[in-house]
């Protein structure tokens, strides 16, 4: 074989490997609350809000809240940041970020609300 493809065929494994290899390194997990609570790495959960008792701080972008998973274990989250406009709102919460002394600490905040659609279908069955 010709040297230059021998060294071509190496730079592609490297760039494959290192490409993998990044791709893993920015994977979050979804995990449950119990993984999330042993896991040292950032991590993904999510569920709904346990109660309306949230702690919300416009100007200092806190939230305090407690998430709970499909199974009814109640997680305390804190998250510092810009707090997603529609979060009272929200039927589901990502929180994705690190389990540290006794609640986990959210870097982000994902909200999934109700559609506009199922809110209008709503109405119109309830109309009926």
């Amino acid at each position: 074989m010709n040297l230059k493809v021998i060294v071509a065929l190496a730079l592609v494994v490297v760039a494959a490997l290192v490409g993998v290899s990044s791709f893993r390194k920015t994977v979050t997990p979804y995990i449950s609350f119990a993984e999330a609570r042993k896991a040292s790495g950032m991590v993904q959960v999510n569920g709904t809000l346990a109660d309306k008792q949230y702690v919300l701080k416009q100007q200092e972008q806190y939230l305090s809240f407690r998430l709970k998973d499909d199974k009814g274990e109640v997680l305390p989250v804190e998250f510092r940041g810009v707090i997603p406009g529609n979060f009272d709102q929200a039927t589901s919460i990502v929180a994705i970020g690190r389990y540290h002394e006794g609640r986990f600490e959210a870097d982000q905040l994902l909200v999934k609300c109700p559609s506009k659609y199922q809110a209008e279908a709503e109405k119109a069955r309830n109309k009926t």
